[in-house]
């Protein structure tokens, strides 16, 4: 991959670079110390991959990795010194359209430090991003006008699928609910397990309803968002049972929308609002068709506002969605859904 380095410290430059030298599959195009010279150097020379800072001078990577996205999209993982101590800032910027976090590697006489990590992420993205490409033309999509019956109006589950852009989206929707909605809501996330909880914890100081990590064997709760914490997939069991799975094996996204809805459609006897919100790829598709075909209700993100539309966009392509919305509008939509009871 051609990948720029954005950092305002010399030495974590060339921590970065060596990694990438050493790993003998990446080339170095451009560097630049803050992210206002970032913005400029991938407007003239836009890369396949950003490492991207967060605390730097004149401008911070969040405000970087906004500008990118709006002007020159390309892929940005995030490389902090301090992934705790920024919990704040990485969600912000993963809410801008950076795909993931990982701390930057460090320089020693022959030690590796973080670098296998940088570059299993790195390697993770260039497969999605291959994934990414073979995704079909553009097609207009008008939404169907449909009529759908909830099963049971008192087991109403929402699931959310989100990938790139997906913290600040959830957070839009998440905060329209009131304390007492009445319903319980599963929110998969593409994300390293290790900054689950820090997600949660950001979405639980600002949204009225308890968001928590996904504990193994957990089921569904009305009034709160369920978030798993796994580099696997989460399923849902017949018993309606939470479980921790590393099948399928073969599934880039971790964890999987796919796998995640498919189980639902299977397994899940009340009403359930199926939602896809931006992301790089085309994780959640399948899985939406199936909640469909299931007689359940699938809403995905429109284009203008999604930081990324590969996922909804090979949704809307596959059938397999009902609204497509603006983000603005999914939170109040999915309100009217729940309180007419659907019909």
């Amino acid at each position: 991959m051609r990948i720029g380095i954005v950092n305002d410290m010399p030495m974590a430059v060339e921590a970065l670079r060596r990694a990438l030298i050493v790993s003998g599959e990446h080339q170095v195009v451009w560097t630049a110390d803050n992210g206002a010279v970032a913005v400029s150097h991938a407007a003239e020379d836009t890369p396949d991959l950003i490492l991207m800072d967060l605390i730097m001078p004149k401008m911070d990577g969040v405000e970087a990795t906004r500008k990118i996205m709006q002007s020159t999209p390309c892929n940005i993982l995030l490389v902090t010194a301090s992934v705790s101590g920024n919990s704040g800032k990485v969600f912000e910027a993963m809410g801008a359209g950076a795909l993931d976090v990982v701390a930057t590697p460090v320089t020693g006489s022959g030690k590796q430090g973080r670098a296998p990590e940088l570059l299993k992420k790195i390697n993770r993205i260039a497969q999605i991003s291959r994934l990414t490409s073979r995704l079909k033309p553009d097609s207009p999509t008008k939404p169907a006008k449909v009529t759908v019956s909830a099963k049971n109006k008192q087991k109403n589950l929402i699931a959310i699928g989100s990938s790139t852009g997906g913290p600040q989206a959830l957070l839009q929707i998440l905060t329209l609910f009131p304390a007492d909605f009445p319903v319980s809501i599963v929110v998969i996330q593409h994300m390293d397990k290790k900054f689950t909880e820090g997600l949660a914890n950001w979405l639980n100081s600002q949204v009225h309803l308890n968001v928590k990590v996904l504990d193994e064997g957990e089921r569904p709760q009305e009034g709160t968002v369920l978030i798993p914490s796994t580099d696997d997939h989460v399923i849902m069991n017949k018993d309606t049972s939470l479980t921790y799975t590393p099948e399928s094996k073969d599934n880039y996204y971790h964890p999987s929308v796919d796998v995640f809805f498919k189980s639902l459609a299977s397994h899940w006897n009340g009403s359930c609002l199926g939602v896809i919100l931006t992301g790089m790829g085309r994780d959640g598709a399948e899985g939406m068709a199936a909640l469909k075909q299931n007689g359940h209700y699938p809403i995905a993100q429109d284009r203008k506002s999604s930081v990324v539309f590969g996922m909804p966009k090979a949704a809307i392509e596959a059938d397999a969605i009902y609204e497509v919305l603006p983000i603005d509008e999914i939170g109040t939509r999915i309100i009217e859904l729940i309180r007419s009871g659907w019909r």
